[in-house]
């Protein structure tokens, strides 16, 4: 589809920035007009664009082409909270977590995320949770439970969303990993026992004479023990959100004894936190090291069942 002059005009300014006019005007009109080229740049645009042309150049402007330009949001709260709520409101959700993120890592703004004000204005996803577990030992009193709050969002939301399958999927292959032999009527796995006997089928009866009778495994209090081992050093912070949500859910399967061990350049066990995934959030010590070896030794520790223990590594 092609689009009209205007329009192919109004994106391409919003996507250049103000900086473009400015310097075409500038080129045109000489030194000293800098003002006037400011309100020029802005003349182009009006109502949302002005307003989403503002809400970009505070963000991504004030350096044109240069790869070290900053934005303008100040060091205030009530400025960067106002400038959450305009990008909320004039871009989708997905837009906003890629803008939050680029404001948090360009414009250094982490300081920020330890005011409850602002807590509440911004969009919570992975990633903002990831840089709050980062900055929980720097975080007031009066903060945490502000934190807390956005973290459970994300991992309710998270939760919701894989829970169902990911339990499905478990039982699914736990319930079938064992054979009996001698199955009670309940225990019957029909569809294998009849496969298994259709040697003896019976044309003058058309029945199959079970001679081998094929059934699930007995529940036994945990069939399988499961170790999760999470590197949580720095650049880890997102795969630990994921793991402690996939502990929280593995925890609650009654065929399964989770433990869960995290790791940088020490161990620590949050096993006994595995009920409640945002406690093992807020209990994980982002460090910058890793010492894999001293964690899988302490896992190894941790097998008494090798043969029905599954150790997961990430």
């Amino acid at each position: 589809m092609t689009l009209p002059g205007d329009e192919r005009e109004r994106r391409w300014r919003l996507i250049l920035g103000a900086d473009s006019e400015a310097r075409q005007q500038g080129a045109g009109a000489g030194a000293g007009t800098g003002a006037g080229a400011d309100n020029g740049a802005e003349s182009g645009l009006g109502g949302d664009d002005l307003a989403i042309d503002r809400a970009l150049a505070q963000l991504y402007g004030g350096g044109g082409a240069s790869t070290d330009r900053k934005g303008g949001l100040g060091s205030s709260s009530p400025n960067v909270a106002r400038w959450l709520g305009d990008i909320r409101r004039y871009f989708p959700a997905s837009i906003v977590r890629v803008m939050q993120q680029d404001a948090i890592e360009r414009l250094n703004l982490r300081q920020l995320l330890l005011e409850p004000e602002l807590l509440d204005a911004v969009v919570p996803d992975v990633h903002l949770v990831a840089t709050l577990i980062a900055l929980n030992q720097a975080m007031p009193t009066e903060t945490r439970d502000t934190a807390r709050r956005v973290v459970d969002q994300v991992v309710q939301d998270v939760m919701r969303r894989l829970a169902a399958k990911m339990r499905q999927a478990v039982q699914g292959s736990l319930n079938r990993a064992a054979r009996n032999r001698r199955p009670r009527f309940n225990e019957m796995d029909w569809n294998r026992t009849i496969r298994s006997n259709l040697k003896h089928y019976q044309p003058a009866y058309r029945t199959v004479v079970p001679e081998q009778r094929i059934g699930y495994g007995r529940r036994r209090a945990a069939l399988h023990d499961l170790i999760l081992c999470i590197d949580q050093s720095g650049s880890m912070a997102s795969s630990v959100v994921y793991a402690s949500i996939f502990g929280a859910v593995l925890a609650s399967l009654p065929s399964l004894s989770t433990r869960l061990v995290a790791f940088d350049t020490s161990v620590a066990d949050l096993s006994d936190l595995l009920q409640d995934p945002v406690d093992v959030l807020f209990g994980a010590q982002l460090g910058g090291g890793t010492d894999i070896n001293r964690a899988l030794a302490y896992c190894e520790s941790l097998i008494r069942r090798p043969t029905e223990t599954i150790l997961v590594l990430i």
